[in-house]
């Protein structure tokens, strides 16, 4: 029996930074190879068999009966508890492939995983089917019994698609070809993205470790790692144009059979959210370029005594940075000290992901890049991975992620239909992890060069979360637009990049040659198209709602707290109502944006 990855990868011990953990995936299986995997995988196959035998074809009769309600609630437990069973296996096979996309036999496991799993789902396809195709009237009465009603917001949310629904053939052959189709052309980016190697001064590094080094004081250093970058990604270029032209066009297609007839219109549809809702929000930020980008790297250009930035210093740190290195002790004790600051719950059930090996921090050869919390399944508990490497930033994506995996774990017993949130309100809680721990490391900081630093380092992370997350927004809206018309070359799609990133980072950052290239490694475009804004929502939502705990916190934990567990059971409305907020007011977006502005003033202040 092979081992399972956390054996294959103890815990990395690092002279700078401590012992990183490495995570333990036994909670879902021992190995690939393990009875158990096999055993879960004839059950499922079985029981979604026995299912469709039972119900194919019945389900808007079954609905019309006189105990309707109660039959089609017995029937969704089982299409759950089947579904459940799935995303345990599923969520195995990612979770070990991310830890080492370069292990032939965790690629093979994860392929052929995709593969058997889809395959067992198209026997499962059919219910949902069915189930958009009762009459409303019918379903309104069924939903009258107390065990249906449980899944009523499951059903309201499965219905959104109901008008764009293809017939069952055309659904079951998109479905089947989906392990063909975009699902493998994503495995090929993300295989691509960690196969890359970057030449900096002798030494051949990965993505993440690269990206790094834009956060060196060296500005030397800095134009060596995005020389080398843009080098690499030249070199790649041609194979990620044809994957952005594949999906773009892929994502077409079916938007054009199923009638949507916006291109980010089934992403509102997922995020139940409204489109008029996401374009305030888009048309508030792009109004906002001059009063928070643009004066921003203004500013940041005077601070390095330059005339201009090149992009290579877009995240330098400021002169009076404090360099040192935060070791993943001080990182759990500052993380978890400013979430027990709020509510000693949520520090508790953050501990758990430190003490259970639910988190997976070094950098290692063929690690998936960036950072995720992954929920798996209400039966088990999230997993959160991390590239670890000692700086301020680390350890505020380490808030995010464990915002994420809290949120997760409060969500969980909602089950596994009704426990993922929108990813509009997904962002709320990683986002307000991050505001918490960055609140208490200002208020603990004593010197005002260091506070100066501090604050400069949390307007960058803002404008990159709500202007850069944007601008992609605006990017991949003028690439699904551009490509309409044609396959685009390297060339169209690296200057409608260019055209973007200038627009929202203003005349005080030069884009140089090689830049044109950047959009290449930016898995969001490629795996979730049109999901970045709901990084800028969620970071303007948290910006109105921290206000909101600032101005009067008692009780406020706990309604924060009963949002989360909420998981996807409410729409944005319902959620944000207690605490006196309406995302569709288009001032709510600005309230947001003030927050920025104002911390943007006080940087002004100190100069």
């Amino acid at each position: 029996m092979t081992t399972h990855v956390s054996a294959a990868h103890p815990a990395a011990a690092n002279d700078e930074l401590g012992e990183l953990p490495v995570w333990n995936l036994a909670d879902l299986y021992a190995a690939p190879d393990s009875p158990e995997v096999k055993r879960d995988l004839e059950r499922a196959s079985k029981a979604a068999k026995a299912f469709a035998e039972e119900l194919r074809g019945q389900v808007a009769d079954m609905a019309a009966a006189a105990d309707g309600g109660k039959a089609l609630a017995e029937a969704i437990a089982t299409y759950e508890a089947i579904e459940e069973l799935l995303g345990r296996l599923m969520s195995y096979a990612g979770l070990l492939y991310a830890a080492d996309t370069q292990n032939p036999a965790h690629a093979k496991f994860y392929g052929d995983m995709q593969g058997s799993i889809t395959a067992i789902s198209t026997d499962l396809l059919f219910f949902t089917l069915e189930l958009n195709r009762i009459d409303d009237a019918v379903l309104a009465r069924a939903l009258e019994t107390p065990k249906l009603a449980h899944y009523g917001p499951w059903l309201r949310d499965l219905r959104t698609m109901r008008p764009y629904q293809l017939s069952d053939e055309l659904e079951t052959l998109l479905h089947e070809k989906s392990v063909t189709g975009h699902s493998a052309w994503n495995r090929l980016f993300d295989d691509t993205v960690a196969r890359m190697r970057f030449d900096i001064e002798g030494r051949s590094l990965t993505i993440e470790a690269a990206l790094n080094k834009f956060s060196s004081q060296d500005g030397a250093q800095r134009k060596v790692a995005a020389d080398a970058m843009a080098k690499t990604f030249q070199e790649n270029i041609g194979l990620f144009t044809l994957v952005m032209n594949t999906l773009v066009k892929d994502k077409e297609i079916e938007d054009r059979w199923r009638g949507l007839k916006g291109s980010a219109d089934s992403r509102h549809l997922a995020n139940c959210v409204e489109p008029e809702v996401v374009d305030a929000l888009a048309s508030a930020v792009r109004a906002s370029h001059g009063s928070l980008s643009h004066r921003y790297y203004a500013m940041k250009a005077k601070w390095l005594g330059l005339e201009r930035l090149e992009y290579w210093d877009r995240n330098a740190p400021l002169p009076m940075s404090d360099e040192a290195l935060i070791t993943w002790d001080e990182a759990r004790e500052t993380v978890l000290g400013a979430y027990g600051d709020f509510t000693p719950s949520m520090a508790e059930i953050a501990g758990r992901f430190f003490d259970s090996g639910w988190i997976d921090a070094p950098l290692r050869p063929g690690k998936a890049t960036g950072a995720f919390a992954h929920s798996t399944v209400p039966s088990v508990h999230p997993y959160v991975l991390v590239n670890y490497q000692g700086k301020t930033r680390d350890v505020m994506t380490l808030a995010h992620e464990l915002g994420h995996g809290v949120h997760q774990v409060l969500a969980g017993k909602q089950g596994a239909l009704m426990s993922n949130t929108p990813l509009t309100l997904a962002e709320t809680a990683s986002v307000f992890g991050e505001m918490l721990t960055f609140r208490k490391l200002l208020n603990e900081t004593k010197s005002p060069a260091q506070r100066k630093a501090m604050l400069a380092s949390k307007v960058e992370d803002m404008i990159n979360t709500v202007v850069r997350q944007t601008a992609f927004y605006t990017f991949e809206q003028r690439i699904h637009a551009a490509r309409r018309d044609g396959e685009l070359t390297a060339e169209d799609i690296g200057r409608i990049w260019m055209d973007v990133q200038g627009e929202s980072l203003g005349p005080s950052i030069h884009l140089g040659e090689g830049y044109e290239t950047y959009w290449c490694y930016i898995s969001h475009f490629i795996h979730a198209p049109f999901y970045v804004y709901a990084y800028a929502f969620g970071d303007c939502l948290v910006n109105s709602l921290y206000a909101v705990y600032e101005q009067s916190a008692d009780g406020f934990a706990e309604r924060y707290l009963d949002m989360l567990a909420a998981g996807g059971t409410k729409r944005h409305q319902e959620l944000l109502a207690p605490f006196g907020l309406d995302a569709s007011d288009p001032a709510f977006w600005d309230r947001g944006l003030s927050v920025i502005r104002s911390l943007i003033d006080e940087l002004e202040a100190m100069d």
